[in-house]
């Protein structure tokens, strides 16, 4: 029994070090941002809004004057620093005010061109041309996405992970959602972590709700209505109308459950077994059930010997949102029966392997793996 708990423990912790090294393997660092990151909108040849907007955040624009700044009726400050706009909460620059404001300008906008380098020259993408550039419909893990074509999202767009999450999507051409569709985050996602970098121009159409750092190479477009949760950081001109932006933190929408073509090929369910003092029993014998879809799917678990039961589920088995049930068999001690802890909750993994990259983890996989035996056997 003791050899066996070993072994077990063993292929637990070779288990849980490999899919940490495929969340660190296939996880994005963020895009600096830089002094741009100041602003909610920024651009080089002018920012114009009509209709009743409402902005929360600092506006900037250069190397273009502060005449480009249209539709705000600037109120500028005495200090001539910076000025202040009714549809604006936060300040307004411009090159043309007073020092030390067009350095300042000068290196945030230097800094949005920088960071859309960056993002434009990642490299080794988790996706490339999904949808053939529509992604209507689908749910995405963070990591990195290509297209060489433009990208429509003509239906709700659902972005599913954690709040340190990156996502950077990499358009080669325009970028398009269309009227009342929206880009719902769920899990925790963060707006401030998702970066669309695009080198033709990005339409937010009618009514849309949009999230992320959108990084164009030319123009950006609210259409009337639209909301942005992030920021406007255009090489050309922002034009508004009757728009809402922010960049909101805890705007996150949670529709319940994941929908169809989510990209997440694996899942874990963790959980403490308790017993009636609520201590944690290390030697329970449990199952989890997981119903996905309607069809339910039971693993027996793995423990690491310290009380924490580990059962690991394909992404067609169990997700996010799935209803998970988990029961011991026969399992007692001196307290009574036990039972499997109530806060017991799914861990969906933001790994997204491709065939290239499998042949190099799954050799470090049988690595650890021989390593674990061997050390089973000098026991």
């Amino acid at each position: 029994m003791k050899q066996q708990k070993i072994l077990s423990n063993t292929f637990v912790y070779v288990m849980i070090f490999a899919l940490v090294a495929f969340s660190a393997y296939a996880a994005q660092s963020s895009v600096d941002l830089g002094t741009a990151g100041n602003f909610i909108i920024l651009a080089k040849s002018g920012v114009s809004t009509t209709g009743t907007t409402s902005i929360v955040g600092d506006i900037g624009v250069s190397p273009i004057s502060s005449t480009a700044l249209t539709g705000f009726a600037l109120t500028v400050d005495s200090s001539n620093k910076f000025s202040t706009s009714h549809l604006v909460t936060g300040k307004i620059y411009a090159s043309d005010y007073t020092p030390p404001t067009p350095a300042m300008m000068t290196t945030a906008i230097s800094d949005m061109e920088t960071a859309y380098t960056d993002a434009a020259a990642r490299t080794l993408p988790d996706h490339t041309e999904l949808g053939a550039g529509n992604i209507g419909g689908m749910t995405l893990t963070s990591g990195l996405y290509k297209w060489s074509t433009d990208v429509i999202i003509p239906a709700d767009v659902t972005l599913s992970g954690s709040s340190t999450d990156v996502w950077i999507f990499q358009v080669a051409k325009n970028l398009d959602i269309s009227g009342g569709k929206h880009i719902i985050l769920i899990g925790g996602a963060q707006a401030k972590n998702i970066f669309w970098q695009v080198a033709g121009q990005a339409t937010l159409e009618t009514t849309s709700v949009f999230s992320g750092n959108i990084l164009s190479k030319t123009a950006i477009v609210l259409d009337t209505g639209a909301t942005l949760n992030g920021r406007a950081l255009a090489q050309k001109a922002v034009t508004l109308d009757a728009n809402k932006v922010s960049l909101n933190s805890n705007n996150v929408s949670n529709h319940g459950g994941v929908p169809k073509n989510t990209i997440a090929p694996l899942t874990i369910v963790s959980g403490k077994v308790i017993d009636a003092n609520n201590d944690s029993v290390i030697d329970a014998d449990v199952a989890v059930a997981c119903t996905h879809d309607g069809i339910p799917t039971t693993k027996n678990v793995l423990t690491d010997g310290t009380g924490t039961y580990y059962a690991f589920f394909g992404s067609t088995e169990c997700n996010t949102g799935d209803s998970v049930a988990a029961h011991t068999e026969g399992a007692e001690d001196q307290d009574g029966i036990v039972s499997f802890n109530k806060d017991c909750r799914i861990n969906t993994l933001d790994v997204n392997l491709q065939i290239p990259e499998f042949g190099v983890i799954a050799g470090a996989i049988a690595l650890l793996a021989g390593i674990g035996i061997v050390a089973y056997r000098r026991k």
